[in-house]
């Protein structure tokens, strides 16, 4: 809920960002487009075996290996393995036939990234960043403390440097509270700190040249960004990013430019180069004109770019260079149809092969000059509640998932994706749509595996990006503004859900909505506002009221570690949603689900966090109270140590479970395996409310929250206009 990663840029290092490495950054009324596309795609899915029904304990996997990476001489591969409750770490160089080799047996660390030299491996987690000798050497340790007081965060590779990285320190607060400055440092691997700047505004990235010495830095300057060339150790402004622009430096080049991610200027976001007299060009952006750059690949010894991607509307490579693309084109005709991620190292290229029909992932080395292409390994995928290594779902038995677009009553062309499953007739289909989060996210190519699970089940299964999604510029994403009621974006979510249903896809008096977070929210707008169309919902972790939210998000910085530059409060009256307007308030309220709960007569299902930092606990108790007032058909799940997301494998499957059995229930898809011991007695445990379709699994005697219990929630929350 709330998020506003988008603002700071399409691209986001979620790791150390080797010099090169790869930069991970999203009916009535209604005029449909590609509906031939979606006739065509049920056709030939109904044509496909029909699925056994899996047991749900196959959909209950997770990563058995994660963060594969090559060293940028391309000669040695490492990555992380998930053994029961141990993480290890391994390498193998990449000659074939190469048996890897345990580095170390057990690590917190959650990214792997390779020093420029080769020599380490920078093991970094949420609290610490840990050098670990590759190459046989002396000298692991501790290199630095992250996050803390001074909210130290890690902001790439020295890539001038064999074995540096960059950080970014935030000096202490004063008696007033005021933060004195901010540090961006060069660390080497023995924890030698050289300060490379200080400043009195916040520091947001900073580059060096090759000679080491510091080229770029970028500041915020009241609400913007200004990113400045550094010269003689003087700051000279080069390029200004006002009212949430995007402005993301990636590298520095030998020409003196920096290659940026930004949508300065234009809609979507492309890669661009800047040079210091402020002269722009776009080194590639979309061709087709509907995403914007998802991942941009380096060279890491030049910096050179190589390679981009695009993955919001559909998964798309391109190359930068001639050479590349032909070995591109080669590439991808081996591997067609997959969502590939590339890392360049040398002589090879590393692949990491994914799709929204292809459980865990696959890595490959491909050879661009000789276009040999060598199978490495899959994901050793691990059952969450056994940890044993589990079996991956068959191809024949996954659905296969379309990208889909519609173009929304107002005239904006709206996307979004739809699995179906194999072997069925999808115009009798129940139908479930799944909003997602955010609302500044987005549903992209990947997969989902509840929404494989819900297939398996007999569902078709439509995921819409409605405007306020990211990924697709700067205008989509801020197109919703304040409309977040039952305006606007639910007004999307609906179009394309009847438009769908205008192609041939679903029953359309068996039609179900689910989401968690901002989805939650949908769903519980969508029972209310339009019971014709959804007649059941399954919402987790759902705001009741959008605008209390929000407010209580701003009131309370703890709720939410926002990576924004920008203030939120700020951040938010610039994409439309002021707190302080009394009347917008109003409004928001007047439409939400909690002063309409009255009007909410569908079977429903919320799962909600005793611990919720985003959304809480007193406003959806308060809402379930309402809803037990109007004689609402509700239950609630309520996990007291859970907060707003709930990753423990047996909260998840007894979500799943229990959204299976409301689905079945009401929509008529597949009954689902009865829960086992644990899952019942979690349920018994955590039901707080319960209506006819969980009552075989709600504790004896148990009391549904009093009503009165509305009263007493009302007074935890802060006021707000119009409550």
């Amino acid at each position: 809920m709330l998020i506003s990663r988008w603002w700071k840029g399409s691209a986001c290092a979620a790791v150390l960002v080797a010099c090169g490495v790869s930069l991970a950054v999203q009916a009535a009324g209604a005029e449909g487009e590609g509906g031939a596309g979606v006739k065509a795609f049920a056709a030939a899915q109904r044509q496909r075996p029909q699925a056994p029904q899996l047991p749900r304990s196959r959909f209950m996997v997770e990563p058995g290996i994660t963060s594969v990476v090559i060293a940028p001489d391309g000669a040695t591969l490492a990555w992380l393995q998930q053994r029961g409750h141990s993480r290890e770490v391994w390498v193998r160089a990449t000659a074939e036939g190469a048996a890897p080799r345990k580095l170390l047996g057990s690590t917190k660390a959650q990214e792997l990234s390779w020093t420029t030299d080769a020599r380490w491996l920078l093991l970094q987690s949420p609290g610490e960043v840990f050098a670990l000798a590759a190459q046989g050497q002396a000298g692991s340790g501790l290199v630095t403390q992250l996050g803390g007081s001074a909210k130290r965060e890690v902001r790439g590779l020295d890539c001038s440097q064999p074995d540096a990285i960059l950080v970014i320190e935030q000096d202490a607060r004063d008696a007033s509270g005021t933060v004195a400055g901010w540090s961006l440092l060069r660390v080497d691997m023995q924890g030698r700190r050289t300060r490379l700047w200080h400043d009195r505004q916040q520091i947001t990235e900073g580059l060096v040249d090759a000679q080491g010495r510091l080229a770029w830095l970028q500041r915020v300057e009241g609400t913007t960004l200004v990113l400045h060339h550094v010269q003689g150790g003087t700051l000279q402004p080069v390029l200004r990013c006002a009212d949430l622009y995007r402005c993301r430096p990636l590298a520095s080049q030998a020409d003196g430019s920096v290659l940026l991610l930004s949508d300065l200027g234009a809609d979507l976001t492309a890669l661009q180069a800047l040079s210091a007299d402020g002269s722009r060009r776009t080194v590639l952006g979309d061709a087709q004109g509907g995403a914007d750059v998802d991942e941009v690949v380096l060279d890491p010894l030049t910096a050179q770019p190589r390679l981009v991607a695009w993955r919001s509307d559909a998964p798309r490579l391109r190359a930068v260079e001639r050479a590349d693309a032909m070995a591109l084109t080669t590439l991808q005709a081996r591997l067609p149809g997959r969502d590939l991620a590339l890392q360049v190292a040398g002589d090879s290229w590393l692949v990491e092969e994914r799709g929204g029909s292809q459980q865990g992932r696959r890595w490959h080395l491909f050879n661009p000059r000789t276009q040999a292409l060598q199978f490495l390994f899959d994901d050793a995928l691990q059952g969450t509640r056994d940890g044993k290594p589990a079996v991956p779902i068959a191809a024949a038995s996954a659905a296969e998932v379309l990208p889909v677009r519609w173009r929304a009553s107002d005239g904006l062309m709206l996307h979004g994706w739809l699995t179906l499953p194999p072997g069925r007739n999808a115009a009798t289909l129940p139908l479930v749509v799944n909003v997602h989060g955010g609302p500044w996210n987005h549903w992209g190519p990947q997969f989902r595996a509840s929404t494989q699970l819900l297939a398996n089940r007999g569902y078709a299964v439509f995921e819409p990006n409605p405007r306020s999604s990211t990924g697709f510029g700067r205008h989509y994403a801020m197109a919703g503004g304040s409309d977040f009621g039952n305006g606007r974006v639910q007004q999307d979510i609906v179009e394309g859900t009847r438009w769908l249903l205008a192609q041939g896809i679903g029953d359309a008096n068996h039609v179900g909505i689910t989401g968690a977070s901002f989805g939650g929210y949908s769903t519980l707008l969508g029972l209310s506002f339009q019971p014709e169309l959804f007649k059941v919902g399954v919402a987790a972790v759902p705001p009741p009221d959008f605008g209390w939210v929000l407010r209580w998000i701003l009131r309370n910085p703890e709720a939410l570690q926002l990576s924004n530059v920008v203030p939120m409060r700020d951040w938010s009256r610039m994409m439309g949603l002021d707190t302080d307007d009394a009347a917008m308030m109003q409004r928001l309220h007047a439409q939400s689900p909690l002063a309409n709960a009255a009007r909410m007569k569908r079977p429903l299902l919320i799962a909600a966090g005793g611990q919720d930092q985003r959304v809480g606990i007193a406003g959806v108790i308060e809402y379930a109270a309402r809803l037990k007032l109007a004689g609402a058909d509700a239950s609630l799940l309520v996990d007291a140590d859970a907060g707003h997301s709930n990753r423990q494998p047996l909260a998840r499957e007894a979500t799943l479970f229990a959204m299976e059995q409301l689905l079945h229930v009401h929509l008529g898809g597949a009954a689902p395996q009865p829960p086992d011991g644990e899952v019942r007695a979690y349920l018994r445990d955590s039901l707080r409310m319960s209506s006819a379709d969980f009552a075989a699994y709600a504790r004896p005697g148990m009391s549904p929250p009093d009503p009165q219990a509305a009263q007493g929630a009302a007074s935890l929350r802060p006021r707000t206009a119009g409550n």
